[in-house]
């Protein structure tokens, strides 16, 4: 961290003594004021629920500028990552910190095919859960059960454990997400193929069948990469917030990838996509394109419970720029599968046309975001809404496991611990039964 010329004054209206605080300049974005030694100085907490203005870390992986609309991978744009890598390239990236030369690309790419591959147990484990259980209950128990499978990589301080965990994690995360679409639809799996990219492989596993040849599509297999680049990393947002607090009580990184798969799965985070699906699924219900109008006047009605999902960002307060390439992705997939007159895409590019326009979700800065595109692509290609948040964790695993490498080699690392302000019952003794 580089020290600030400046530093923060903090002072008592009650009059009592003032407090220095060192400011720290990033390379970019805010500077931050090192609150560690206020409670030791003044007895007092801070007090930020959602820690909407407290950087919890310091990291060089991923940079968001939410009021210009800019996401950084490494210093690189992410319309260039997703215009010119591919997700390997990008996930080499995020581990390593610098793009491969195609050596290092080969090398690298060999390494993540040779571990696709999941140990045959964890079919056995699999028919434990129910048919019909949602993706992600089965995600996080698969993912979990990982290190009871692959134990020789556990050590969260040992490097060479925590690389090949990492190695792992990404190679056998699309198997496993394809294991427990095919479980659930009553389909023999299909084990990996290594003559296939990473996301034609995932097509592979997931819509083959043992009956018939099954051909990737170019066109789906690249928007599905465009699906992981755009998703791979997103700064400390709640999963990777998870990850990092789960990794920090040296937890092994199958557990802590894991505790993210379960954050991953809530409906404001990764189940946005999810959510934004079944919005047009209920308008669709309703009477589709002709009932839009009758939708958004619910969505203006604040006494109304209708929410515009897919819609606006916690951080971008401009037009996310992951939804930018996923709207050029969702054209040239409709176009490729012949869904352009689809209602449900119809409905969805006629919202779209409104939300853009209305002045009541421009001024408010209501976009579309990657979620209701990335839902969009999806359910083109055949992946049933219930998996899409399956999907995102796949992504997003490299940049959990970057995130907690990071952390892991911080000298500054302490376990996670927050600070509350009190509000219950002050001391009081417990009286007899006969008394209460």
């Amino acid at each position: 961290m580089k020290a600030s010329d400046t530093k923060a004054t903090l002072s008592f209206s009650n009059g009592g003594q003032s407090v220095e605080l060192p400011i720290y300049k990033g390379t970019m974005g805010p500077e931050v004021i090192d609150i560690r030694k206020l409670y030791a100085q003044t007895g007092m907490f801070t007090y930020d629920p959602g820690f909407m203005s407290t950087a919890s870390c310091e990291s060089a992986i991923t940079y968001i500028d939410g009021d210009k609309g800019e996401l950084l991978y490494r210093g690189y744009p992410i319309e260039q990552l997703a215009t010119n890598c591919d997700f390997l390239e990008t996930c080499h990236l995020l581990l390593y910190g610098e793009l491969p030369n195609e050596g290092e690309k080969t090398a690298f790419t060999k390494l993540v095919t040779n571990h696709t591959m999941v140990n045959e147990q964890m079919q056995f484990f699999l028919r434990g859960f129910r048919r019909d259980a949602h993706p992600m209950a089965i995600m996080t128990g698969l993912v979990g059960a990982l290190s009871a499978f692959y134990h020789d990589s556990t050590d969260i301080n040992n490097p060479k454990h925590r690389e090949i965990a990492a190695i792992r994690l990404i190679a056998k995360m699309p198997t496993l997400v394809a294991m427990a679409y095919k479980y659930t639809i009553g389909q023999p799996y299909m084990y990996p193929k290594n003559d296939l990219s990473y996301a034609g492989n995932f097509l592979h596993m997931m819509f083959a069948t043992p009956c018939e040849e099954y051909k990737v599509s170019p066109v789906l297999e690249r928007a599905l990469d465009r699906i992981f680049i755009l998703h791979a990393d997103h700064e400390q947002n709640a999963s990777t917030s998870t990850v990092r607090l789960c990794g920090s009580s040296g937890t092994n990184p199958f557990a802590a990838i894991a505790a993210g798969v379960a954050c991953l799965w809530g409906p404001a985070h990764g189940g946005a996509n999810e959510a934004a699906l079944n919005m047009l699924y209920d308008i669709q219900k309703a009477g589709g394109v002709d009932k839009i109008g009758e939708f958004i006047k619910q969505v203006k009605d604040k006494s109304s419970n209708v929410k515009l999902m897919g819609f606006g960002h916690r951080v971008y307060k401009n037009y996310d720029p992951r939804a930018k390439l996923m709207q050029e992705t969702c054209r040239e997939v409709l176009g490729e599968l012949g869904l352009e007159n689809d209602p449900l895409f119809k409905l969805a590019m006629a919202l779209e046309k409104i939300a853009l326009e209305d002045e009541y979700f421009v001024s408010r800065k209501l976009y579309p975001n990657v979620d209701f595109y990335s839902g969009i692509v999806q359910r083109a290609i055949g992946i049933p809404v219930p998996l899409f948040t399956a999907i995102f964790a796949l992504a997003r695993t490299v940049g959990w496991i970057a995130q907690l490498n990071e952390m892991i080699g911080d000298p500054e690392y302490k376990i996670g611990r927050p600070r509350q302000l009190f509000e219950g019952s002050p001391k009081r003794d417990v009286q007899p039964l006969a008394k209460r």
